[in-house]
């Protein structure tokens, strides 16, 4: 039965940015049938919402995370060697395709809460996070890690590769879920690692990359010693800065690393607040979009960020410009809102079939209920939403035309087996580290 959604106010984020005070919304199957102003046309044979003027607005897109990650949340906070103190060691003891199961279930149900509907992940065992994804509903580009540093899935690269082609075997074709390859970064893998990825990458076009680049200090260092190069150039030299390329954070670019990513058509999966708290910076994504490269809003992990809501990740990606150019002027809320749908999208290589709300796109969609006190007045909807909207203002959502969320209810996960299962395996790395902490 097609849907029809009216009374709502239509934020489309197509190319004229328009915005419907009173519109419509025509779902057939998985796509936009029409959108509209207005009363919307009589149509008997549809299932009518009422909106009620609640915010009708694309789905939003995550274009870099850890799902499975979302397990360590909170781990090892204000400790600055927790990562070879605590997280490498608890992966390489305790990631099983199980965890991560867990883990990835946990992250679903916070996308879904909080009006994600489209997510980038890179992680081990990544063909269980795509049945994840695909059990949710969620829209996923899921991408398999490759790393030298005793990762739990692969005891060598050859191995490593052989995941990436079991996860492109299962997934190659799916509507929702697309496979992916995902060198870690530079220092885990090395120029002969990444250029046998290009190699494999061009072999298989319809296959993204993903990788994290030019995202701490040690990396500088280790591109400066290794190849007297900055880490995008080290990239380049191996062939892999390329069209089709989801790098996460470009914190550390200049003005030349900045062209290099435009000139090869790279995206950036920007994560402000994660990149923030680990007092890393703040990334020059104005300077990135200003050269026309697409640049998307992204959590990271819950282990850096510790949260999964892009809400949460709107006021700091505008601020943090703000403070760089000593204005209010950079980073209009309106371009905060394009980041985190339709440029997002871009970013994944998605903005033809997701993104914005348009005739023959995939009807990713949400509903944002006006009700709280604290969304009003509207003078700028997208400063509401920027700056005074939370997850929790997410009423229903819809992906591929199936609602995965009505009135706060999930309906394609068991919240209180997923909050369970968590809880277990989270108990079993809290004793962990205590042991780590005792020297046992």
């Amino acid at each position: 039965m097609p849907t029809l959604i009216k009374n709502a106010i239509v934020i489309t984020l197509d190319a004229e940015m328009a915005v419907h005070d009173r519109g419509w919304l025509r779902i057939e199957g998985d796509r936009i049938k029409a959108v509209g102003a207005g009363d919307p046309p009589l149509d008997f044979a549809a299932e009518v919402i009422d909106a009620d003027g609640d915010i009708i607005m694309p789905g939003m897109v995550n274009p870099h995370c850890h799902m499975a990650m979302s397990l360590f949340r909170g781990l090892g906070e204000d400790v600055d060697d927790r990562l070879f103190r605590y997280i490498l060691p608890i992966e390489r003891k305790f990631v099983t395709a199980e965890m991560v199961r867990t883990g990835s279930r946990l992250a679903a149900l916070e996308l879904i809460q909080g009006g994600v509907t489209t997510v980038a992940d890179m992680y081990y065992f990544e063909t269980e996070v795509g049945r994840v994804v695909d059990e949710a509903g969620l829209r996923g580009v899921v991408g398999q890690t490759l790393a030298d540093f005793q990762p739990p899935d692969h005891a060598s690269f050859d191995e490593g590769f052989e995941r990436v082609e079991e996860l492109v075997a299962e997934f190659s074709g799916h509507d929702r879920v697309t496979p992916s390859i995902a060198p870690h970064a530079p220092y885990s893998t090395g120029v002969p690692v990444m250029a046998r990825v290009a190699q494999w990458a061009a072999d298989h076009p319809d296959v993204p990359v993903q990788m994290h680049l030019a995202e701490m200090e040690s990396e500088l260092d280790w591109c400066a010693k290794n190849h007297a190069l900055r880490p995008v150039e080290v990239v380049e030299l191996a062939g892999l800065l390329r069209k089709g390329l989801i790098a996460a954070h470009c914190l550390l670019v200049d003005e030349a690393d900045i062209a290099a990513l435009a000139r090869n058509g790279v995206g950036v999966a920007h994560n402000a607040r994660s990149n923030g708290k680990a007092g890393r910076g703040i990334a020059p994504i104005e300077a990135m979009r200003k050269a026309g490269i697409p640049v998307g809003i992204a959590t990271d992990g819950a282990m850096s960020g510790n949260t999964l809501d892009l809400f949460s990740q709107f006021a700091p990606v505008s601020i943090f410009q703000k403070l760089l150019g000593h204005s209010r002027k950079p980073m209009p809320a309106a371009e905060v809102i394009r980041m985190a749908t339709i440029e997002g999208a871009r970013v994944l290589g998605l903005d033809a079939r997701i993104g914005s709300l348009e005739p023959g796109k995939q009807a990713d969609l949400i509903r944002i209920d006006l009700s709280a006190p604290r969304l009003h007045p509207i003078y700028d909807i997208y400063s509401m939403l920027v700056f005074a909207a939370i997850a929790s203002d997410v009423r229903d959502v819809m992906v591929a035309g199936r609602w995965l969320m009505r009135e706060r209810k999930v309906l394609s996960l068991e919240r209180k087996k997923v909050l369970r299962d968590a809880l277990q395996i989270a108990s079993a790395l809290k004793a962990e580290m205590t042991a780590i902490d005792a020297g046992r």
